[in-house]
């Protein structure tokens, strides 16, 4: 659009507007979440009020979840903190009363210290026990370690929900898919590099299944088990108590890392003499090396053949070659005898001459010349 000319000034146009374009798009990820929640409702809503519901809907989740914790909190004992931290997310919690939730969605949401702060409850008219023993102090302690990226990890890789099993090598021979994709898909949640293979098909290349296990005969595995330690190094009275408990806890911890890494090797072993993939690569390089070594028999023994038709043939060249040096010196002497019988009889016929005009006439008694 033009702006209208001033007084004295004439409206021109520079270049001429270009046509608009009509373009088609789609959306995608979030916003096509937003788009589907705007046509069910049939009404125009941004994809931030729906942000910001779902916001609104979690935090409902999570403070109807706490209300019905705060039974279960009271039974947590101070003493035993470290089983009292999973109770949110396992079933092995006091009381029972907190239902099952993934460890690695804990929260680490501060209001909940401040919900049940001992100044805040003792306004509120409750007895609060002194020192260490109230249950405010398992609260700060498991708000401590999931904040914390070091110790989250140490507490995460102690999940009590999390399956540790897996198959012996006489299983999965005839479901082989069936029993070891889940067992590897859930023990990838330990890698420490990302992009963790999956086990394939049947129709996986060798590349891929080489990969694959070359990777998990490989994994690096970022679980540790420092949460586990039975001493603390804070509570020793001197320096070289300290160092005495540092020491029993690096056993322990190389132990259980040991057998975890025993426990992972096992799982791959056994993947391995199960996988039928295995078997079926091994048959084709089996019969790939057969028809290798059968090709090279083959290929020496037409190399023998070549030479020993090349020895027969400078044998046979060699043979015809005396026979014809023979031939010549048959025939070089042939002809020389030849000629001395030629010359003998020259020879002969010139004496028998000779004598016959030297033989003496007796009446004339005179020698014929």
């Amino acid at each position: 659009m033009l702006l209208e000319a001033r007084a004295g000034e004439d409206t021109a146009v520079s270049a001429a507007a270009a046509a608009s374009l009509q373009i088609q798009v789609e959306p995608v990820g979030r916003w096509f979440e937003a788009y589907l929640k705007r046509r069910n409702r049939n009404a125009s809503v941004s994809f931030q009020e729906l942000e910001e519901e779902q916001v609104s809907s979690e935090e409902s989740e999570d403070e109807e979840f706490q209300l019905e914790e705060y039974a279960m909190l009271r039974t947590l004992d101070p003493k035993d903190w470290k089983c009292s931290q999973c109770s949110q997310c396992s079933q092995c919690s006091p009381g029972g009363g907190a239902p099952p939730r993934s460890r690695c969605r804990l929260s680490t949401d501060k209001s909940i210290v401040l919900k049940h702060h001992p100044d805040k409850r003792k306004a509120a008219g409750e007895r609060i026990v002194e020192g260490d023993n109230d249950y405010f102090t398992c609260i700060t302690k498991a708000i401590e370690t999931l904040s914390d990226p070091v110790k989250r990890r140490a507490f995460d890789s102690v999940d009590p929900t999390f399956d540790n099993a897996v198959p012996s090598k006489s299983e999965g021979k005839e479901n082989f898919w069936d029993v070891f994709a889940p067992v590897f898909e859930r023990n990838a949640r330990w890698s420490s590099r990302k992009h963790v293979p999956t086990l394939g098909a049947m129709e996986s290349s060798f590349e891929d299944v080489d990969n694959f296990y070359s990777f998990w005969y490989n994994f690096d595995s970022w679980r540790e088990f420092s949460y586990l330690d039975e001493e603390e190094k804070e509570k020793a009275e001197c320096r070289d108590e300290r160092r005495w408990i540092e020491k029993q806890n690096r056993a322990s911890r190389g132990q259980r890392k040991k057998e975890e890494m025993n426990r992972l090797r096992t799982l791959v072993d056994a993947a391995y003499g199960n996988d039928p993939r295995i078997k079926k690569f091994k048959d084709e390089e089996k019969s790939r090396k057969e028809s290798e070594k059968k090709a090279k028999v083959e290929a020496k023994k037409r190399e023998q053949e070549e030479k020993e038709r090349a020895r027969q043939a400078e044998l046979e060249a060699a043979r015809l070659e005396k026979e014809k040096e023979e031939e010549e010196a048959k025939q070089v002497a042939q002809l020389a005898k030849k000629e001395k019988e030629i010359q003998k009889k020259a020879f002969k016929k010139e004496r028998l001459k000779l004598r016959t005009t030297c033989k003496v006439d007796p009446h004339e008694r005179t020698l014929t010349t």
